[in-house]
């Protein structure tokens, strides 16, 4: 009697809702080991990278975040949906950041679920390692069910001082671009288009002092998994048949990945941390800051290998999913690295990609901006040099020489790569409405000076854009640079216009755009306060590729 009224006591607490979480994070200098020799890096608790932090939707959380630096620092909740004050940029919303010395607690309501991740948003210290995992469990169960889940948190770490980094940029655009054309890669290339073509091809990019080798502003990085280098081999544990959920974070500074599991199939069943419709894929691409979460059903008692390749193909990162610990597997051949051609420049557009006309943003279009685009989608590892809707399914044979164009991943025939139209909500868009207007944001820049821009200007001359409270807007982003660029917009969901219809468009709170192409999303300004917009390359942003959006409720309908 006694036992079963205590058993019934004990179901009656866990069925309660959590009365809240609290957490204390340090923020600290220390020295870490990653490539061999010991290096200062910036670190929470003393990790690299932070720790895992996990919430249940629904609940109260407080986070005391305590500065031992000598400079200040802040902490931004990437995705998440919370007041402007908690958001963690310093300036925005009366956030002050945190001094040296002090402690700033963080308050807020876990309003949704999924994959996220929390970093600095101050200088260049996330790339100095201050960045973790995020993920916050549905109140009910989760709509995927699966046996065992493992975090995967990609990095880029470099020995190097950011602000040397960034130093070097801004002195030589090229300072790390270590895979320029030859006088081989000339002769090669005229053998396969004529001597015409080839003289013509590098008398256009000597033109415009732009390189086609130029994928990544940043190499010589070393390319980590949960800290782990590729000789590291982190591991993550299966049983055979289990049903395995891989949370994939991009926490890189600069670095776009190409991903895959040699011998599994991949179901995408999260995006941003928003569950979609499962899609099975081979590969994907995943963009600076953000999230993709896929389902592995390992049946056999073997290890695979986890490898995720940077788009200039200066390196890669690798783990494991074994078994039992110490089992390996082979690590797969790299993929020829592409090169970028005059439709990446914009030139489908008629433009020169920021040195000649602009591309054309896609226009207007009926019943909410969901019709179909002018300007195809750019979308990652999935379009071809023209960015139209095909994707990487084309059979090898019909490639002819090394793969061309930003989208191309060189995907082997019979292999299929995520493309972003297959991202469709697994639940309703609750706001239908038609937007009330357009907003374009061009994306442009000089790499000679290294100086970005969002409408052609810098931060400190942005003007925000300012939205009324319940507005539904579409933002167009055009593209006029040789450069991918990952657009964040803070505190807000926006829906992606990418072929899907209008109540399953995806929520995203990155949307990568390819370089010389346009892409369109939707937004319901729904959260008060200043928001930051900026791309999420963090040499791009510090060189001035940031804004504000500003969401004020008007005095009539102020609360």
């Amino acid at each position: 009697m006694l036992l079963r009224a205590f058993l019934a006591l004990v179901l009656a607490l866990t069925a309660l809702p959590a009365l809240g979480a609290e957490v204390r994070l340090t923020v600290e200098r220390k020295d870490v080991t990653v490539t061999g020799r010991s290096v200062s890096a910036i670190t929470f608790n003393g990790q690299l990278p932070g720790p895992t932090l996990r919430f249940r939707e629904g609940e109260d959380v407080t986070i005391h975040v305590t500065n031992k630096l000598d400079e200040d620092t802040s902490v931004h909740w990437h995705g998440l949906l919370l007041p402007g004050m908690m958001d963690g940029v310093p300036g925005l919303n009366g956030y002050p950041g945190i001094k040296p010395g002090e402690t700033f607690t963080y308050r807020f309501k876990v309003r949704q679920a999924g994959t996220y991740w929390y970093h600095s948003h101050s200088g260049a210290q996330e790339q100095a390692g201050m960045y973790g995992a995020l993920i916050l469990d549905p109140r009910e169960s989760e709509v995927v069910k699966t046996e065992r889940e493992h975090i995967i948190v990609l990095s880029d770490f470099s020995e190097e001082d950011p602000d040397e980094i960034l130093r070097n940029l801004k002195n030589d655009h090229s300072y790390y671009n270590r895979g320029r054309r030859t006088i081989g890669d000339f002769f090669r290339d005229a053998r396969r288009n004529g001597l015409g073509a080839t003289m013509r091809d590098r008398l256009e990019w000597g033109e415009m002092r732009m390189d086609p080798t130029d994928m990544a502003d940043v190499s010589g990085y070393t390319f980590l998994v949960n800290g782990q280098s590729p000789t590291g081999n982190w591991t993550g544990l299966f049983r055979a048949d289990e049903r395995v959920r891989l949370r994939f974070i991009n926490a890189s500074a600069m670095s776009y990945f190409d991903v895959r599991i040699p011998g599994l199939k991949m179901i995408v069943v999260q995006a941003d941390g928003q569950d979609v419709e499962p899609v099975p894929v081979d590969e994907f691409r995943i963009a600076v800051a953000e999230t993709y979460d896929v389902v592995v059903t390992p049946r056999e008692d073997k290890a695979y290998t986890i490898f995720a390749e940077p788009i200039d193909r200066s390196g890669y990162a690798r783990a494991t999913l074994a078994p039992r610990e110490g089992m390996t597997a082979d690590v797969p051949p790299m993929r020829p690295r592409t090169t970028l051609t005059m439709a990446d420049m914009g030139m489908a557009h008629g433009g020169h990609g920021g040195h000649g006309a602009p591309a054309e943003p896609a226009q207007s279009q009926g019943h909410g901006g969901h019709g179909d685009h002018e300007a195809a989608p750019p979308v990652p590892a999935q379009s071809q040099a023209h960015g139209g809707h095909s994707d990487h399914d084309a059979p090898a044979a019909a490639r002819e020489g090394p793969p061309r164009g930003w989208a191309d991943a060189a995907t082997p025939a019979g292999m299929r790569a995520l493309k972003y139209s297959d991202l469709r909500s697994l639940t309703p868009q609750k706001d239908l409405r038609e937007p009330t207007q357009e907003i374009v944001v061009r994306l442009g820049g000089s790499m000679e000076r290294y100086v970005w821009t969002l409408n052609g200007a810098k931060a400190e001359h942005a003007s925000p854009i300012e939205l009324k409270y319940g507005e539904r807007v579409k933002i167009t982003f055009v593209n006029e640079t040789m450069m991918a660029h990952p657009m964040h917009l803070h505190g807000m969901f926006v829906q992606l216009i990418n072929g899907q219809p209008g109540e399953r468009l995806p929520n995203k709170h990155i949307v990568s755009v390819a370089p010389g192409q346009s892409y369109s999303a939707l937004l319901t300004a729904d959260e008060p306060g200043e928001w930051a917009f900026h791309c999420h390359l963090l040499y791009h942003m510090a060189a001035g590729m940031m804004t504000k959006v500003v969401v004020a409720r008007m005095s009539a309908e102020a609360k």
